[in-house]
């Protein structure tokens, strides 16, 4: 999608509604400077923002992620390529969440060495056990912490596949969390076909 035709479009039918960007920002509910970013394409309305936004432009959701009023004659082909270009965002967007997954686990158990490494030294040193104790709390705490957050990430990015019968879904965070692993492969059982298997990470929902 062309996120400055969308804007320029957004901005030609505000402006043929004779409203001003405050004024649709407070029908939205939203704050002018982001129709501002809106409208220099910045950025995109966020989706639960998009029926609404439409009613008061006039406008078809269609119309709006095309950045022109569609026609009927074209109207198949262009719902067709917004929807399959939305698919390509959410994918670039789930992988570079996946990424984010692996840096945090890096980050967190890097942090979690430094400070059982700090402890040791301070042994070393002569220093009280409860130093120790107190560097090791700190670093296991923001470690789970940051797993917790991570097991999130894992579980709303993408979708898990069944290997029993090839469904994809998004399993619940109770799943994800109590859930045998073996990296981001996960033994749960399939919400389609009730069997439970070992099941992998999958950008694509079949």
């Amino acid at each position: 999608m062309d996120q400055s035709k969308i804007g320029a479009f957004i901005a030609e039918k505000r402006k043929a509604k004779k409203l001003t960007q405050a004024q649709l920002a407070e029908q939205l509910g939203i704050t002018d400077r982001a129709v501002s970013k809106w409208e220099t394409g910045k950025s995109l309305p966020d989706a639960s923002l998009m029926l609404p936004l439409c009613a008061l432009l006039g406008v078809t959701v269609n119309d709006l992620l095309s950045g022109e009023v569609v026609t009927v004659e074209n109207y198949n082909e262009k719902t067709e390529k917004n929807l399959i270009e939305m698919v390509r965002q959410k994918e670039q967007a789930d992988k570079r969440l996946l990424g984010f997954e692996v840096l945090i686990g890096v980050i967190s158990t890097a942090f979690l060495l430094a400070m059982v490494a700090a402890g040791a030294a301070f042994m070393r040193m002569g220093q009280p056990m409860w130093i120790f104790w107190l560097l090791f709390g700190v670093g296991m705490a923001q470690f789970l912490v940051a797993m917790q957050f991570a097991l999130r990430i894992e579980q709303v990015a993408g979708f898990y596949q069944c290997r029993a019968c090839g469904h994809t879904y998004v399993p619940k965070y109770g799943s994800v969390f109590l859930a045998m692993h073996m990296g981001r492969t996960r033994y749960m059982k399939c919400p389609h076909c009730g069997r439970r298997t070992w099941q992998k990470k999958v950008l694509k929902k079949d």
